[in-house]
């Protein structure tokens, strides 16, 4: 495969070519037929890493400790009552302390600037697991099961619905301009992803011959599409008193069977998770309680469906964090 990112960072797509992005999914499918063939690959023994998490979660911190040991390495959790970072010690102290201690440095959490400071200050390899801005982990996961599913990249049509400025389509956004898939995002105006952020995107893009699209129209941001992909109308950090807002402004956005009419008839439904498609979380059934609304983002009928490939996904989380961290670290 030819391709040499030992000691990069790993901390948007933006910062990568579509040949290391393509590397990088190839090797995640090799390790993707090891892990299924139980054949072993502790590759990085004797390697540590540290996994930092201010925002905690179920498929990032699995997804890292699976693949840290399946390659051979030790693996230290910190959750956020467990570190001084950005308390008694700063985020710059906190990755020179660290960066002598451990190989690599995994962070969860809010601002882009916080996992770019670890970055510049840490001397081994930081991966960003999510930031209010990028979650380029769940990028390469996405990829990954479009091309299992459809057996190419290239001119898929990816309509993201809801709040286009969040982390997920901001990223969903790179990885379409970075890997040539068509990216539509559909929600309201005011939801439209930054101007400069689609600006850069649709140059990238015009590289690699697909299109980034804005529109309100639902009926015109599914026609013709393969994958309809979602994310929760709130994200994690943000006030309670936003949900209100959020719903009303998206309720027209729920992708639900009516929505799934309007795309390809194979085509796929996609969600990073956690999902609010019933009342079965206590967030879902407060929502519920006080709104009135019992699906969300998605119905219950679409996520349960054939279409929907959302565990997979999840699966592929773990593949392509291994592929990241091997080949950042090998």
């Amino acid at each position: 495969m030819g391709m040499n990112l030992r000691g990069q960072n790993f901390l948007k797509l933006l910062d990568f070519s579509p040949a290391e992005i393509r590397y990088l999914l190839d090797l995640s499918k090799n390790f993707k037929n090891m892990k299924r063939s139980g054949v072993p690959h502790r590759y990085l023994e004797g390697k540590n890493i540290v996994l930092l998490f201010e925002k905690t979660s179920t498929r990032t911190r699995c997804s890292f400790e699976v693949a840290g040991r399946d390659l051979g390495m030790g693996v230290t959790y910190l959750d956020p009552g467990s570190s001084q970072m950005g308390k008694k010690e700063s985020i710059a102290d906190t990755a020179k302390v660290l960066g002598r201690m451990y190989d690599g440095i995994e962070y969860r959490g809010y601002s882009q600037k916080i996992v770019e400071s670890l970055a510049e200050n840490a001397g081994v390899p930081v991966w960003n697991g999510l930031t209010d801005e990028f979650h380029p982990t769940q990028m390469l996961a996405d990829l990954l099961t479009i091309e299992e599913k459809f057996g190419t990249l290239k001119k898929i049509n990816l309509t993201f619905m809801g709040d286009a400025r969040n982390n997920v389509a901001n990223s969903l956004m790179a990885a379409c301009a970075k890997m040539g898939l068509n990216f539509t995002a559909c929600s309201p105006k005011e939801l439209f992803p930054a101007k400069e952020l689609v600006s850069v995107c649709r140059k990238i893009a015009a590289e690699n011959g697909c299109t980034i699209t804005l529109t309100e129209d639902v009926a015109e941001g599914t026609a013709d599409a393969d994958v309809i992909y979602t994310d929760i109308w709130v994200s994690m950090g943000e006030p309670d008193d936003v949900w209100l807002t959020r719903i009303d402004l998206l309720k027209p956005y729920q992708v639900n069977r009516d929505v799934m009419n309007h795309a390809k008839p194979d085509a796929l439904f996609m969600h990073c998770l956690p999902s609010y498609h019933n009342t079965d979380t206590a967030i879902g059934m407060d929502i519920a309680e006080k709104f009135g609304i019992t699906e969300m983002e998605v119905s219950d009928e679409v996520f349960s469906s054939k279409q929907s490939v959302v565990f997979d996904e999840a699966e592929n989380r773990m593949h392509t964090i291994k592929a990241v961290m091997y080949a950042t670290l090998c």
